[in-house]
């Protein structure tokens, strides 16, 4: 189990062996998953972030029809004629 406490600004100081074990380096970002159970999981942000993009959106392109590239091109077309 590793601690952090919280400062003033809002900052935390992430244990050292957690950077080893995220492979964090200075800059790289983190993501804070919340669970439905109230639980939040902290995680490094890049593949996490796709990761779950991927499942947010499964299905997507089923609902709305799209069976390949030129049906997405489309909709991009048709979204950027409406903005």
């Amino acid at each position: 189990m590793n601690l952090a406490k919280l400062s003033a600004n809002g900052q935390i100081t992430v244990p050292a062996d957690v950077r080893r074990r995220l492979h964090l380096v200075p800059g790289d970002k983190l993501l804070f998953i919340e669970k439905p159970n109230g639980e939040v999981v902290v995680t490094k942000a890049g593949l996490a972030a796709l990761a779950q993009a991927q499942e947010a959106f499964a299905g997507a392109a089923a609902d709305l029809g799209l069976s390949d590239e030129d049906d997405v091109q489309a909709l991009v077309d048709d979204m950027r004629g409406h903005a």
